[in-house]
């Protein structure tokens, strides 16, 4: 179980960090329509669009790194004053009857979604650019297996939670602003 969390939780990062990328992409694409907007008075008829798509992309294709660092949002009030096995049975069931059927239709209806837009190859109507966007379509697919295989590896979080009494601790690889304030202020008070 810990060597399938680990592969699930490099993947999902893999992904998420390669996916995040885009933010610089759609930052210089902002930025050009900005300059050429308003140095030369000459928009551009995609980059709404482009920069739509990119987030969109960025966004899907992060779901499964968040879920791997456990960055998702949850009930906090209520469940952090559980102990760590009650946390994970609670998890479980809401796997399961949640996250999976929930995920499962998203693959399931994307796929239909995808292909049909692959069928015809289908272009963006909000813009007069014509930007095709029937690729992106499949990242909803794409989003949804990295979810699953994420989703599997979060269930054995669970159930070695609930066999041993502790998390299996996820990796951390980025750390909140606050987090780091926070160290560096008792690190200086310490010294002082």
């Amino acid at each position: 179980m810990i060597r399938y969390i680990r592969f699930a939780d490099n993947v999902s990062a893999w992904f998420g960090k390669t996916f995040g990328w885009l933010i610089v992409l759609m930052t210089f694409g902002m930025s050009y329509e900005v300059l050429v907007r308003y140095a030369f008075n000459a928009p551009t008829p995609w980059s709404l669009d482009v920069s739509f798509i990119m987030y969109g992309t960025i966004f899907m294709m992060g779901g499964a790194y968040t879920l791997s660092r456990g960055g998702h949002v949850r009930g906090d009030f209520l469940y952090r004053t559980w102990s760590p096995r009650v946390q994970a049975g609670m998890d479980l069931v809401l796997y399961f009857l949640f996250f999976f059927p929930g995920i499962l239709a998203l693959v399931v209806t994307g796929w239909k979604y995808a292909g049909r837009s692959w069928s015809y190859t289908e272009v963006s109507v909000n813009s007069p650019a014509g930007v095709p966007i029937y690729q992106f379509k499949s990242v909803i697919v794409a989003a949804g297996i990295l979810l699953i295989i994420q989703g599997i590896a979060e269930v054995f979080r669970c159930i070695l939670c609930l066999r041993d009494g502790y998390w299996l601790a996820a990796e951390q690889d980025v750390e909140e602003t606050e987090e780091l304030l926070i160290k560096q202020a008792a690190l200086k008070a310490q010294s002082q």
